[in-house]
């Protein structure tokens, strides 16, 4: 078992104590993967985890430092801000990995995450920590009640939520910070894992600290770029097949496209076919979808000719892939609309067969009469909308 200790260290700026409310959590955590439902081989994590399992952070952080030297050979504990530092460990075939450094205190999470990946075996195991930016709320608002408290809080979400991604004031964060201390959603953190190749096998808050356990199932991304800004470019299946980037306004929280297997998988299916309990849609993205803001970039694709007004929804892989056989052949025989047939049909579907059955019907009347259908549900859709309130969810 190798130790590796960070080279400088970094003070948190956070609240401790009485302020951390022990009993917090966040939508979907109670649905959420769970070790005692997954089958888990390896005995050091299974130890850690029945170790630990009634500590707090600072508790299990010092188990781990006095127990180091008992685990197997495969297992490393890591304590480093530096993604690079894992290099050390390439031709060792880490088996688990855990890391006693909070994730918001890395600098480069994402190469952290990535290079993680790379040097255990298929199957090896991840657990880290965090403080959510939920929860660093919840700390602030418990510490300081009132108005002043919120005013606090304000000033730590335009430093770190705002100027921390904006394009023109992004530099000066990171010039300050040097990218630590950063704030974090919940959602974003899971997204990273598995855009890292992670899959998230189990998440909790316990005692004041978000852990998560991710176990190695594919290689990680490095090629794409993830979005921060409000206007947002998605990869979504369009005409032929041809993958597009389909803009709209933010309405979730970042990496949040790489969360839809996991969002499946523990939420499923709600009435009309989308994703149920949907926690990556954000305060404001509830709000954008109820008055359809968030569909107005969406005629920068219409004006590309990537998409028309009226015709199926741009599906991404995943949710494409849910479709029958002969639905996604029919599906990228046309191109994609901003208004769905759906929205047409006098009854909202209520499942994903109810919507395939909707662009069936579309489809095969585009087809016959391209023009005619197209005005017919135009119209439709739009009287729809004005007089009987349907809306983006």
């Amino acid at each position: 078992m190798k130790l590796i200790k960070r080279k400088k260290p970094w003070v948190d700026l956070q609240y401790d104590g009485p302020c951390i409310p022990k009993d917090y959590s966040e939508a979907g955590v109670e649905n959420g993967a769970k070790l005692e439902e997954h089958l888990v081989g390896n005995e050091d994590l299974t130890r850690v985890f029945h170790a630990t399992k009634d500590m707090d952070l600072s508790a299990s952080m010092a188990w781990l430092e006095k127990h180091h030297e008992e685990f197997g050979e495969s297992t490393f504990i890591v304590n480093t801000d530096d993604g690079n530092a894992l290099d050390t460990l390439k031709g060792h075939h880490p088996r688990l990995i855990i890391n006693k450094m909070g994730l918001t205190r890395i600098r480069h999470l994402n190469t952290f995450l990535n290079k993680a990946n790379e040097t255990m075996v298929d199957g090896g195991y991840l657990l880290c920590h965090s403080r959510t930016s939920g929860l660093k709320r919840a700390i602030i608002l418990r510490s300081h009640p009132g108005v002043f408290g919120k005013m606090i809080y304000f000033c730590h979400y335009l430093w770190h939520r705002v100027f921390a991604r904006m394009k023109w004031t992004r530099w000066f964060y990171m010039w300050v910070t040097k990218g630590k201390n950063r704030c974090y959603s919940r959602v974003e953190l899971l997204g990273r894992m598995y855009r890292a190749g992670f899959e998230v096998v189990d998440e909790r808050f316990h005692k004041g600290e978000f852990f998560i356990l991710g176990q190695k199932f594919r290689k990680p991304i490095w090629d794409d770029d993830p979005s921060y800004g409000a206007l947002v470019k998605l990869n979504r299946v369009g005409y032929k097949g041809n993958m597009i980037g389909v803009y709209k306004f933010r309405t979730m929280y970042p990496y949040s496209e790489y969360l839809q297997p996991y969002i499946l998988e523990h939420e499923g299916l709600q009435k009309g076919g989308k994703f149920a309990h949907d926690y990556r849609v954000n305060h404001w993205g509830r709000l954008l979808r109820s008055t359809w803001v968030d569909e107005l970039p969406m005629f920068i694709n219409v004006l590309k000719g990537q998409m028309k007004l009226v015709g199926v929804r741009p599906l991404s892989r995943q949710y494409f892939g849910l479709y029958t056989e002969e639905m996604q052949k029919l599906h990228i025989s046309v191109k994609p609309g901003l208004l769905p047939p759906f929205y047409y049909d006098k009854k909202t579907p209520e499942t994903i067969e109810d919507v395939q059955a909707s662009e069936k019907r579309y489809i095969e009347a585009y087809h016959k009469k391209p023009f005619a259908t197209d005005w017919r549900y135009f119209w439709g859709t739009v009287g729809n909308i004005v007089f009987k309130h349907k809306r983006s969810h």
